[in-house]
């Protein structure tokens, strides 16, 4: 694409810009709104002027651009156009914060500089440091959300003009967009540059693909159109004589949409029905609305058989995003299910532009109350910034784009949950306290499990009890960002709790061997258990990981320990300073886990580069051979990884002292009266060994029993499978590995 215009016929393109964006917005500019706006533009052109564009064109068009977007689809106010002209001007010339704040306030500056911190994020990193990239950006939500929105007008403008760009660069900010950008625009209930980005995003990532699609839904259009208006003009007669003032469009599933669902189902272009949808739009006001909304539905139905399993009523229950709307699916001409949205112009609004249009409908309390709320339900997400970078993200993306369920507490309020959510997801969605000591359900007035995964209409009545505590088994199947937060939180709490038990046994057994604990012993074991910290230590005290023995040994050899360790730090940092002792490694990383879930998999070492713990690893799924576990800079890895890429699952060693897990005891014997109490007992005088779920039977005297607990390590559960086999009667205690 060449550029070749005159300086004069350039000014000329700027001016005509400018005012194209102040005519559009939608909103009506104060004389002070539009000295400010043209301040930041004037300083915008002068700042941008001998910058160009991959195109060629004058880099002011960008920001022109931006504002335009800002203002026309998001619908954000003086401030944010201003904040978006300005967008680059400190990254990318010589003013600083300091001169925006001076030239426009506090508010402006904020939202430029957070848009300065987003653009200093590194480029082209790996994958984790990428992550880490996202999250400070999903961060500075908690600044202000006007940050967010100006950059997601940015990265869709930037999109709409990628043609210039090498192909390489295009595929990389592409997977990009569709990978967080377009999520986030889903979740902040921009809906029109969601498609958008969507759209550009396949155009780039699979070009065949999106041409193929585009040409096709060209070549129906005719046919498309003609439907529509029969449709239409079957419905427009009794709409006319109830007196409506509304009007009737086609509204084409977008091309990446048709794409996921031909994925999605395994089926052709020409096999999906449902391209395109029928929308009503009639103006009403705030009070009439909703009946109105069924007034219309009504009529649709008089003419078109609905299907009633596929009625979405989002007038009465928003969206958590304010999206409303009333969809239905009615049998239309010619045998072919059409859906059918009736919206008002205010509730299409709020589904083109999102948050910024829906509280532009409130009052000025209500519009801060209900941003507050908007934000702090986004900002649940960004609680647990202790989790890796990659988790976050992956976090953050789950709550985007989930699909949401409504359910009744006792008292009759709606509760809005991801799909897929269980009753202990709806526990921590009342309060923290009742998620920790939730110990069942009611649902529908039957008693469930807090696995019992809740559907729209459910009633739910949580059971709490005191004694109830986190564990581990809990993460398996909480749904929710503010659940697992909590949950993760309270379980190292646990830890330190366990600790601080451990530090007393600990005390209390080193005085039996004549030992007092102070900072210098406390070093000294540390150092003889090859661990990293104090916490450390005592936490494998407390749960048993350490016995008298080994203490023993500590005592025995401690003289001589103290003095090997020097020693070898000496001979080592001698003959390679950066060296890692592999025993140490060894002793630490005792334990594989794959995956983001951390889960125990069989697997076998591979013999090409054969790894050891603590080396850095990932996992390769042969098709006859499971999983093989490869060092990450083995000769074979960037084949593998680049040729077999979905084949690839993360792994990494871990000290499993540290970590709960998961393991099933199957115990056979005699049965007689109290048993399975006595076997729970056993059980909960075991420090931190928490019961998952049992499963006794018994026949003619004899028992069959299956425990799942949750433990520490392989000696705690060895200690507990003794335990269990003093039990009068018990024949048989042996671990299983699979349900």
């Amino acid at each position: 694409m060449s550029y070749n215009i005159s300086t004069e016929e350039e000014n000329r393109e700027i001016a005509r810009r400018y005012k194209d964006l102040l005519k559009g917005a939608y909103q009506t500019f104060t004389d002070e709104d539009k000295r400010e706006i043209r301040k930041a533009f004037d300083i915008a052109v002068e700042a941008h002027s001998s910058q160009r564009r991959k195109t060629g064109e004058p880099y002011i068009y960008h920001p022109i651009a931006v504002a335009k977007i800002v203002a026309y689809e998001i619908g954000l106010d003086t401030t944010s156009i201003i904040s978006a002209l300005l967008h680059d001007v400190v990254e990318d010339t010589d003013y600083t914060v300091e001169d925006i704040e001076r030239l426009f306030g506090e508010n402006v500056a904020k939202i430029v500089h957070g848009l300065t911190k987003i653009s200093h994020l590194k480029k082209d990193q790996d994958a984790s440091v990428q992550a880490e990239n996202f999250r400070k950006m999903l961060l500075t939500l908690n600044d202000d959300v006007r940050v967010i929105l100006i950059k997601i007008a940015d990265r869709l403008h930037n999109m709409q003009t990628m043609d210039a760009m090498p192909t390489d660069k295009q595929l990389k900010i592409a997977s990009e967009t569709l990978y967080i950008y377009a999520p986030l625009a889903h979740r902040l209930g921009l809906y029109n540059i969601k498609t958008e980005l969507e759209n550009l995003g396949l155009k780039y990532t699979e070009p065949e693909i999106y041409k193929e699609i585009q040409d096709k839904i060209r070549q129906n259009k005719d046919l498309q159109d003609q439907y529509i208006e029969g449709f239409s003009s079957i419905i427009k007669e009794a709409l006319d004589k109830e007196g409506f003032d509304y009007f009737i469009k086609g509204r084409r599933k977008s091309i990446y949409s048709i794409r996921k669902k031909m994925l999605s189902q395994g089926v052709s272009y020409d096999e999906i029905y449902d391209k395109f949808a029928i929308r009503i739009i009639y103006k009403s006001t705030i009070k009439n609305e909703k009946f109105d909304a069924w007034k219309i539905y009504s009529i649709v139905t008089d003419y078109f058989r609905p299907n009633p399993s596929r009625m979405r009523d989002w007038i009465s229950q928003p969206k958590s995003t304010g999206y409303e709307s009333l969809h239905i699916t009615v049998m239309g001409p010619q045998g072919k299910w059409v859906e059918v949205q009736i919206r008002s112009s205010r509730m299409d609004e709020i589904a083109e532009k999102g948050y910024a249009a829906h509280y532009k409908y409130k009052n000025q309390n209500e519009r801060e109350s209900g941003l507050d709320d908007w934000l702090n339900k986004i900002k649940e997400t960004f609680e647990n910034q202790d989790s890796s970078a990659i988790d976050f993200v992956e976090d953050f993306k789950l709550n985007l784009y989930a699909k949401e369920i409504f359910v009744f507490t006792p008292n009759g309020e709606l509760k809005a949950l991801p799909k897929n959510a269980t009753a202990l997801d709806f526990a921590f969605s009342i309060h923290t306290q009742v998620g920790m000591n939730c110990r069942g359900a009611k649902i529908n007035g039957k008693l469930k499990p807090i696995s019992q995964e809740l559907f729209s209409g459910d009633q739910v009545e949580i059971i709490t009890s005191k004694n109830q505590k986190p564990n581990v088994g809990w993460l398996d199947f909480v749904v929710t960002a503010r659940a697992r937060t909590r949950i993760k939180s309270a379980l190292k709490e646990g830890q330190k709790r366990t600790a601080e038990e451990g530090k007393e046994i600990l005390t209390r057994k080193l005085r039996h061997l004549k030992i007092t604990l102070n900072e210098k012993v406390v070093n000294e074991l540390v150092v003889f258990f090859k661990l990293k910290t104090s916490l450390d230590l005592f936490y494998r005290m407390g749960n048993g990981s350490i016995d008298n023995n080994e203490l023993k040994d500590f005592v025995s050899h401690r003289n001589n320990a103290f003095v090997n360790f020097f020693k070898n730090r000496i001979k080592r940092s001698a003959q390679n300073p950066d060296a890692v002792d592999k025993d140490e490694i060894v002793d630490k990383y005792d334990s594989l886990v794959f995956g983001s879930e951390e889960e125990r998999l069989d697997f076998k070492m591979s013999q090409c580069c054969n790894p050891i713990p603590g080396d850095k690893v990932f996992g390769f799924v042969t098709i006859n051979d499971g999983i093989k576990v490869h060092k990450k800079d083995c000769p074979n890895a960037i084949s593998l990884q680049a040729n077999y890429a979905y084949r690839i699952i993360q792994a990494k060693w871990i000290d499993s002292s540290k970590q709960e897990f998961k393991a099933i005891l199957k115990i056979h014997g005699v049965d007689h009266v109290g048993m399975v109490n006595e076997i729970t007992q056993v059980i909960s005088k075991n420090m931190s060994v928490n019961i998952l779920s049992l499963n006794i039977s018994g026949l003619d005297g004899i028992f069959d029993g299956k425990i799942t607990v949750s433990v520490q390590n392989k000696s705690q559960l060895q200690k507990l499978s003794d335990s269990i086999k003093k039990i009068e009667g018990i024949e048989t205690v042996d671990r299983i590995y699979k349900h």
